[in-house]
């Protein structure tokens, strides 16, 4: 029996952050329950991993963040994609459709 979720491959959490982001400005757990529902369940972001990489993405200048007020009424952090951030989508966007294509060839002819 295959388990229901898939652990992310080293190294996509930061393109999937910037990905989602890149639809809209979003507080943190929504930019995790975005992933989980996009990928119909199979990517679950942990907190522990959610929220280092989302301070990660804001020092190197890729997203922004302002206080706002979340849905149900609470005070979050909005998170947004800066235009340095649209940049590094694209290029890690390109490096991963090599990357999985590379790999794909190789499940393919090995």
């Amino acid at each position: 029996m295959q388990p229901q979720f898939v652990d992310l491959p080293q190294g996509t959490l930061d393109l999937l952050i910037l990905r989602t982001l890149s639809l809209q400005p979003m507080h943190g757990w929504a930019v995790s329950e975005r992933i989980q529902q996009i990928s119909s369940d199979v990517l679950r972001v942990q907190q522990g991993s959610l929220y280092p990489a989302l301070h990660r993405l804001e020092r190197r200048g890729w997203i922004k963040a302002h206080w706002g007020t979340s849905e149900n009424n609470r005070k979050a952090k909005f998170y947004e994609l800066t235009k340095a951030g649209r940049l590094q989508l694209e290029i890690e966007r390109h490096a991963w459709e090599k990357l999985t294509a590379a790999i794909a060839q190789i499940l393919e002819t090995a």
